[in-house]
């Protein structure tokens, strides 16, 4: 679980700290075509967002066939699929996310800025370091809220939420499934998986949508 939750800290803020100065330079470059009427804004900003789904993809699929194996994981189409699409769904949104913050800041500059506290808050709430069963009552609606916490609870579901083998707990005597354990210690249950996927998906297509429609509102051009 511990290199699940690492790969998605560093590959997603990775790639949403290496989009936005990307983003910056072709916002800008864009104000000339749209001024001239060659397109609109949301022609532009669907294009960005259209181009990283093959990049991520390719990333994405290349990530998961080395760590797969070398993870040890049960090499079953179903579980590897899982594997793929989660990973995918979450380069997808960080990589989105670091558009967003660029869309609705004047320069790459401020929007690293902005973004790096939602990384730390994310973190904090992923459900890694503190199980959401150990958060307080009335910070668990932002562990519901965190897209990584969706994210690692996919990951670790698909793989391991219907694993039988025995675990030995921190006693040292006692043991149990690995699917309970998960159930007990962390709160992932396997009939979660599906709203899982649909969340991931749903943080994509949010932090997308936002981006696109902060490209066409907002121009950050001086002359």
């Amino acid at each position: 679980m511990g290199s699940m939750y690492a790969a998605v800290l560093f590959i997603g803020i990775t790639n949403a700290t290496a989009v936005q100065p990307v983003v910056s330079i072709e916002r800008f470059v864009s104000y000339r075509e749209r001024a001239a009427g060659m397109y609109s804004g949301l022609a532009f900003a669907f294009a960005q967002v259209a181009i990283e789904f093959p990049y991520v993809f390719a990333q994405s699929v290349i990530y998961c066939s080395i760590f797969y194996s070398m993870a040890s994981f049960e090499w079953t189409a179903l579980k590897f699929i899982w594997y793929i699409f989660f990973m995918y769904s979450t380069l997808l949104y960080f990589t989105f996310y670091g558009m967003m913050t660029t869309a609705v800041t004047p320069n790459h500059n401020v929007a690293a800025i902005i973004a790096a506290p939602f990384y730390m808050l994310w973190n904090l709430f992923s459900g890694f370091m503190i199980p959401h069963k150990r958060i307080p009552i009335w910070w668990r609606w932002y562990y519901w809220a965190n897209p990584i916490a969706w994210s690692l609870y996919g990951l670790v579901v698909s793989q391991y939420a219907d694993d039988e083998r025995a675990v030995k707990s921190s006693d040292g005597v006692h043991s149990m499934p690995t699917r309970q354990l998960l159930e007990q210690v962390f709160g992932y249950r396997h009939d979660f998986l599906v709203i899982a996927a649909l969340m991931v998906a749903f943080f994509v297509i949010f932090f997308g949508m936002i981006f696109a429609f902060a490209i066409k509102a907002f121009n950050f051009q001086r002359r």
